[in-house]
């Protein structure tokens, strides 16, 4: 494992010219505001909006790295505090920063972390997470702080959480990241460890997405890719032929896809893949 920096390991990978499609993939890419305006355009995004509250308020966006997530929900007209302890001008709160200033939308930027939010109870409709929980050092307690500032009837979403099936999993996961081996920053947790920190911080979950379920969590494979895949799965039990009949019917192929990719959440049990959860803290 690597001594480098979260921004020095980005920085490598930016470099590498066989790691571009990651880059972009990731929005790691310059200009920033273009990898921001990308990402608020994108499907993930579209996605991530229809389960957000339909009236715009005060959002928190934790762990937002160099503001994507957060340009994004300016854009949509919340007001936006970014939380990113990072002060990194590539991956952190100075990119974020200079985005805000460029763009002159409303994203303040806190310096601070998860397990010690400096807001006051009930601060926030919205709390947003891209890719944040399971790096947090101490799950239940951030997941405590999230629930005591939202206010009641908030919203927390968290998207693209790696999961585990088991402990030993982990090291797997690990080894198989493109940036770990270089700073040493990854992590991830059981399905079960997630839904218990979040039920801690006093919310109820009300969705929760399983890697098939949404581009939020398979981006970047795209919808056919991801066809292709459900279209493999259940060829391997009535042969080819059949399946495709299946899928592509008119009368009920949509049905069939659905179970396909219910059953693929369960046959797919890759260390590391992404989950996203919606929870909401209830009134009272």
């Amino acid at each position: 494992m690597g001594g480098l920096t979260w921004s020095q390991a980005v920085q490598m990978l930016r470099e590498d010219p066989e790691q571009q499609a990651l880059v972009k993939a990731c929005y790691y890419d310059d200009p920033l505001q273009e990898a921001a305006d990308r990402f608020w355009r994108s499907l993930e995004w579209k996605l991530i909006s229809e389960y957000l509250p339909n009236v715009p308020g005060d959002a928190l966006d934790l762990g937002a790295g160099r503001g994507i997530s957060s340009y994004a929900l300016a854009r949509d007209g919340w007001r936006v505090t970014a939380l990113e302890p990072d002060p990194s001008p590539l991956v952190g709160a100075e990119a974020i920063r200079s985005l805000a200033g460029e763009t002159g939308l409303p994203i303040q930027v806190v310096s601070d972390y998860s397990e010690t939010l400096p807001f006051l109870d009930g601060s926030f409709d919205l709390v947003h997470c891209r890719q944040v929980l399971h790096h947090a050092q101490d799950l239940l307690q951030t997941c405590r702080e999230i629930g005591r500032v939202l206010k009641p009837g908030g919203m927390m979403i968290a998207t693209r959480e790696h999961v585990i099936s088991k402990p030993e999993d982990l090291q797997t996961f690990l080894d198989q990241h493109p940036l770990h081996h270089l700073y040493g920053g990854e992590n991830a947790f059981m399905l079960r460890d997630y839904t218990h920190a979040i039920r801690s911080g006093g919310l109820s979950i009300i969705h929760t997405l399983a890697p098939f379920d949404s581009a939020i969590n398979y981006f970047p494979a795209t919808d056919q890719q991801i066809y292709n895949l459900c279209l493999g799965y259940l060829s391997r039990l009535t042969g080819k032929r059949i399946a495709t009949h299946l899928v592509t019917n008119s009368l009920f192929g949509n049905r069939v896809l659905e179970l396909c990719r219910k059953a693929s959440n369960t046959i797919n049990q890759s260390p590391g893949r992404l989950y996203s959860f919606v929870a909401i803290k209830p009134h009272g």
